[in-house]
């Protein structure tokens, strides 16, 4: 279980240099109110950035920097997991990122990235994807379980019952396969080459037996025969390096292809931008008549000049982006081409590689087969050479046979156990068991909330919704209210079934304007009883606009304010 206690930050969006702490455990349920714009929700983007390095909401990681600051943008992060106590310290200008175990610096010996991967996979546990199902739920990027797409609800399943080691699983035993795979191509490689050298030595010492200058003859003529060989093959090489020359001539524009595709680009962005805020300066003079500022009134005339040029200038940009639309179509048809032409070239030196093993293995014959000659003149003791050889190669033949069984019985093994780690193997036996139980969950807390359906999810997590009179119906065809209930219904079983699992199980729970938007009075009642009755252990924090609703609901209460332009808790 992870445990946070507290949360720091200072310079993150509009939070000054004046460090922001939040005593994370501190109360079981915590409202936290201000006014638009006092800075109510950065604590999702605090939370966010220092345990996954981007913010929860919708903004670019440069933009949560304080633009008057500018600099020393700084969040940090104490939890448990366990007995181990973490802090985990991020920020920008400078750059930051460092996590402390029980007051020791991990290694940081590895690039950022594997240190992110190895903080939520070994520590954390919890992907952002699982995070934003089953501890944050905010108005702004919050992407209901019901609206994932079938992989994203496998990956939150995976999480929340600490199966992802299946998956891990699956993936090292693909190496394993490729490896036993390999060293089986080796060996029959091997059991091959052995085999052939068996055969030239057998046939070294019946030569060996017959009369030495028809030996020597015949072996002359096997000489002459692979060295015609080898002429030959030598001119199908130089014969396919031409047609790899002939190919790579035609790709010369492959780099400034690609450079031109990466322009086009971020012109087709530039434009985008320019076209968002036209739009955006269009949509204004059409919904004002009186400047926002001075209060004054803003001339027809001028209105209807802005409103044309800026439209007339969309339209331009418009067809300028279909026209680089047609370029990108041209360059990506290009860029095909030299795909498909680098794969002929791949295919051509592969060709050359197998023609050049070939002469080698021939010239090596041709040594040996002089070598032989030379030895039939000079040397009459040859022939127990080479039985002695032969002795020896079978010796070598045999333990390589040996070897493959074994390989082959290992390659049986692996496929068996890449049955049972695939998606329909043993994670689907266990997600098999579970099933019941989060229908179980989902329900209850449906009908906790006056919400009287019949919700299930099938081991693929596909709904299947009932009224009372056994009408189906799916997610999308509820109003947004009832909608509403079902993902709080899930996040509440998510929780659950993280705690019975001790996987992705966490202390905090985080709500953004859920009372604001989509619960009535009657269904806000019923969430606050359900907040109520979460866990000793469970602590909630409530962001919300219905202060004087709410107030005297929860246990404590955090409220921010502007102060010189520079967001703060009141004091």
């Amino acid at each position: 279980m992870i445990y946070f206690s507290k949360l720091r930050w200072q310079n993150l969006l509009s939070t000054g240099n004046q460090m922001t702490e939040v005593h994370l455990d501190r109360s079981k349920s915590t409202l936290i109110l201000g006014e638009n714009g006092a800075g109510k929700s950065t604590i999702l983007d605090a939370l966010s950035y220092v345990l996954y390095g981007k913010a929860f909401r919708n903004i670019n990681k440069p933009q949560l920097v304080n633009s008057m600051t500018n600099k020393n943008l700084l969040v940090e992060c104490e939890f448990l997991v366990g007995k181990n106590a973490f802090l985990v310290k991020r920020g920008m200008r400078p750059n930051l990122f460092e996590i402390y175990q029980n007051g020791v610096l991990l290694n940081q010996n590895s690039s950022n990235k594997d240190y992110q991967d190895h903080f939520e996979k070994q520590i954390l546990k919890l992907s952002f994807k699982s995070f934003s199902q089953i501890v944050v739920l905010g108005s702004a990027n919050y992407l209901p379980f019901m609206q994932l797409p079938a992989h994203g609800r496998r990956e939150v399943i995976e999480d929340l019952l600490d199966i992802q080691i299946f998956s891990t699983m699956n993936t090292l035993l693909k190496e394993k396969i490729i490896e036993n795979r390999n060293e089986l191509h080796e060996s029959d490689h091997k059991i091959n080459l052995v085999e052939n050298k068996i055969e030239l030595a057998e046939k070294h010492i019946v030569s060996l037996r017959t009369n030495n200058d028809e030996l020597i003859k015949a072996k002359q003529g096997m000489i002459d025969e692979l060295e015609d060989r080898v002429a030959e093959t030598e001119a199908v090489i130089q014969t396919v390096s031409d047609n790899i020359l002939s190919l790579s001539a035609q790709i010369e524009d492959h780099d400034k292809v690609s450079k031109r595709k990466l322009k086009l680009r971020q012109m087709e962005t530039d434009l985008e931008t320019k076209i968002r805020k036209f739009k955006k300066e269009i949509s204004f003079f059409h919904d004002h008549d009186n400047c926002p500022t001075c209060r004054q009134g803003i001339d027809h005339g001028f209105k209807e000049e802005w409103i044309n040029n800026r439209t007339n200038k969309t339209s331009e940009i418009e067809g300028a982006m279909a026209e680089i639309e047609k370029q990108m179509e041209n360059i990506e048809t290009r860029l095909n081409e030299i795909a498909d032409i680098n794969t002929q070239i791949t295919s051509y030196n592969t060709q050359i590689t197998g023609h050049n093993a070939d002469i080698r293995s021939w010239q090596n014959s041709i040594k040996t087969l002089n070598a032989e000659i030379d030895s039939i003149r000079n040397n009459t003791l040859a022939i127990d050479t080479s039985t002695d050889d032969v002795d020896v190669f079978k010796n070598d033949l045999k333990n390589i046979k040996v070897r493959k069984e074994e390989l082959t019985h290992h390659r049986s093994v692996l496929e068996v156990a890449g049955v049972l780690l695939k998606d329909t193997g043993i994670k689907t036996k266990i997600i098999k068991q579970y099933v019941p139980v989060m229908n179980k969950l989902i329900n209850k807390y449906l009908a906790a909330m006056d919400f009287f359906v019949q919700f299930e999810l099938d081991e693929n997590f596909n709904e299947t919704i009932k009224s009372r009179h056994r009408d189906d119906f799916s997610y999308a065809s509820f109003s947004e209210g009832e909608k509403m209930r079902i993902d709080l219904s899930l996040m509440f079983t998510w929780r659950a079934i993280a705690k019975l699992r001790n996987s992705a199980s966490t202390n905090l729970l985080l709500m953004d304007e859920v009372f604001d938007s989509s619960l009535d009075v009657g269904g806000t009642e019923e969430f606050m009883k359900i907040l109520e009755g979460l866990t000793q252990d469970t602590n909630t924090f409530v962001i919300s606009h219905k202060g004087d609703q709410l107030y005297d609901k929860f246990h404590s209460v955090i409220k921010f304010e502007k102060h010189k332009n520079f967001s703060r808790i009141a004091a």
